[in-house]
């Protein structure tokens, strides 16, 4: 069961943490056209949340970010992974990894429904041109 992985630009950004701000940012980007590929939010710090982003589109999300007030991180790359679900989907992903030496810095991963995964990997940016190659990717 092959899965698909590509390459795709990682944003963060401090918002604060209180009702509504989350909509707020994410009501903006949506007016704006903006499609997120993946998305979490959690509490950093007293008062403050992060948002990590993966948008389909770098172009149009950083306009509209900078709209919405948002300061976005220096633009890292990520791997995403997506395919059909089966047990150790996201392993062999990682066991390809593990084998060209790369540590992983963080990974998430969630069920999409209908037999489908998906997962974002998050490595040490110098390791980004071994881990294409390891994985078989431009």
């Amino acid at each position: 069961m092959k899965s698909t992985i590509s390459k795709v630009d990682h944003y963060s950004a401090e918002i604060l943490n209180r009702v509504g701000e989350g909509a707020r940012v994410l009501g903006a980007l949506r007016d704006s056209g903006v499609n997120l590929t993946a998305l979490w939010a959690y509490p950093s710090k007293p008062g403050k949340a992060q948002l990590e982003m993966i948008p389909q589109s770098s172009p149009g999300f950083l306009k509209a970010a900078k709209k919405a007030g948002l300061k976005l991180s220096r633009k890292q790359t990520a791997f995403f992974v997506n395919g059909q679900d089966h047990p150790g989907a996201v392993a062999e992903t990682l066991a390809k990894l593990s084998e060209a030496g790369i540590n992983v810095g963080a990974v998430e991963a969630v069920c999409a429904g209908a037999g489908r995964y998906g997962a974002v990997i998050f490595l040490p940016q110098s390791d980004i041109r071994k881990a294409s190659k390891a994985l078989g990717i431009k």
